[in-house]
């Protein structure tokens, strides 16, 4: 077999940021863009335990999500060629992050805590923002996260940008990060 027979496999790419920055939407339009197979992980645990996130917070608590959530990156850790957008909170689990930076690339989708404040619809379908002010929760958030964020393969600043002129931009990165 030449070096020519051989298909490389694009890595995946994994959208990380905010709740609420665009991560699921900007990945589906970006996987049918490209004509690749989309995860939400949040929508594929719901699907797979049969019970909202919140509810998997409320009623089993963060920690067990985040087991979850650890359980579905191992198995797409071997795959490939996928959009995925992993919860908010999967940055911090160190492990997980781990098991897909090998087979991806890290898309960190920068907005501030206000722009995304400003964005958000139905902020009560967020465990960590229900019930309190989204700007100060997702500030919070920022906080600690802001750090882990920034170790992205690729930072986009979103808020100059409208929907479609960001996915464009994260098509046409594609081809100068695989």
């Amino acid at each position: 077999m030449s070096g020519q027979d051989v298909k490389l496999v694009p890595p995946h790419l994994i959208f990380v940021g905010l709740p609420g920055v665009g991560k699921t939407t900007i990945g589906k339009a970006v996987a049918w863009r490209l004509g690749r197979s989309f995860v939400d992980f949040d929508q594929e645990i719901e699907r797979r335990s049969g019970m909202e996130v919140r509810e998997i917070f409320r009623i089993k608590g963060e920690e067990h999500f985040r087991a979850l959530e650890l359980e579905l990156t191992r198995e797409l850790s071997a795959t490939s060629g996928m959009v995925l957008s992993p919860g908010g909170g999967w940055i911090t689990q160190k492990s997980s992050v781990e098991l897909l930076r090998s087979a991806g690339r890290i898309i960190y989708l920068r907005a501030s805590p206000e722009a995304v404040g400003r964005r958000l619809r139905r902020v009560e379908t967020r465990p960590l923002l229900a019930g309190r002010d989204p700007v100060v929760a997702l500030s919070e958030l920022y906080e600690k996260r802001r750090d882990l964020y920034e170790t992205a393969d690729v930072i986009i600043d979103t808020e100059p940008l409208i929907r479609q002129q960001l996915i464009a931009k994260i098509v046409e990165l594609v081809s100068t990060i695989e």
